[in-house]
């Protein structure tokens, strides 16, 4: 329903925007047709649902008969956008949490200084000025890596992989640190240490184990974003995700590619948070034992 009304709200004519300022009256008045705007809300409200419904989400206009229906559009796009998702989120990952174990471990030293400002520079560098960047470093200057128009060639997702997943491994780096450190003057780690056990099983074992429930909050709520479609970062490599369908729905005023993306990337972030929920209980015994 909010899908749904919050879109009506937009000002303007969808039929303006499609059909151009060149376009006949028989020709608006097909447009007003396919997508039931002359109809009233409610009507256009039950016509929305039964799209739900039948799976379809409905059909991009004009010419609805001739094209494939919005779901289908949809899971064409979607392997692009998950494709990236788990691309950056490795990265992040990969970054992160090596970076906050040895600022925890070295806090209050040069190294836990450099650490902070290596991962806050991810975050303080923004998608649409870290896109470019890399693209001119490593595709125009370099030539190391694939640009633009080539999401299907070899290596292709790295430099968006980068782009995304820095900004998120800033966030989970600061979240590791600040987490591991409360951990690590908890009574039940000294035990471990003066029952001898070795540093590294202290910290892998039982600090790390313990100090993830926020970071996996925090990485769980940022995948589901990024599953709803990194839109610049999309647009910057023009990679043919959720968020370049999105945006092109947008544009066009196209209220059936709207509304259907826009309902599949919340349903998605809904079932990514449940994931992350239920993760708890496989990452603390605690919880488990709860439940």
């Amino acid at each position: 329903m909010l899908v749904f009304l919050l879109l009506h709200l937009i000002p303007g004519d969808p039929i303006d925007q499609l059909a151009g300022g060149e376009a006949t009256p028989e020709q608006r008045q097909e447009l007003e047709i396919c997508l039931h705007m002359n109809e009233p809300l409610s009507t256009q409200f039950g016509v929305f649902l039964g799209t739900i419904a039948d799976g379809t989400l409905g059909r991009p206009c004009p010419n609805p008969e001739g094209k494939p229906t919005v779901m289908d559009r949809i899971v064409e796009k979607l392997p692009y956008t998950v494709e990236l998702a788990l691309g950056g989120m490795l990265v992040a990952i990969m970054l992160a949490l090596p970076l906050g174990l040895i600022a925890a471990i070295r806090r209050g030293t040069w190294i836990d200084a450099t650490a902070a400002v290596f991962s806050l520079s991810g975050l303080s560098m923004h998608t649409a000025f870290m896109g470019p960047l890399l693209l001119v470093l490593f595709f125009d200057k370099l030539s190391w890596l694939p640009g633009p128009a080539e999401p299907d060639a070899r290596f292709a997702l790295l430099l968006p992989s980068i782009v995304i997943g820095s900004h998120l491994m800033a966030m989970l780096a600061r979240m590791t640190r600040s987490s591991l450190v409360e951990v690590l003057d908890d009574d039940y780690i000294r035990t471990a240490r003066a029952k001898g056990l070795s540093e590294r099983i202290v910290l892998t074992k039982h600090a790390l184990r313990n100090a993830l429930l926020p970071v996996i909050t925090v990485a769980g709520l940022q995948f589901g974003s990024l599953l709803g479609g990194a839109i610049i970062t999309e647009k910057i490599f023009e990679r043919p995700g959720l968020g370049t369908l999105l945006l092109e729905g947008i544009s066009e005023r196209n209220y059936p590619v709207v509304q259907g993306t826009v309902l599949v990337i919340a349903i998605i972030y809904v079932l990514v948070n449940t994931l992350v929920d239920l993760s708890y209980g496989i990452v603390d015994p605690r919880i488990r034992n709860r439940a």
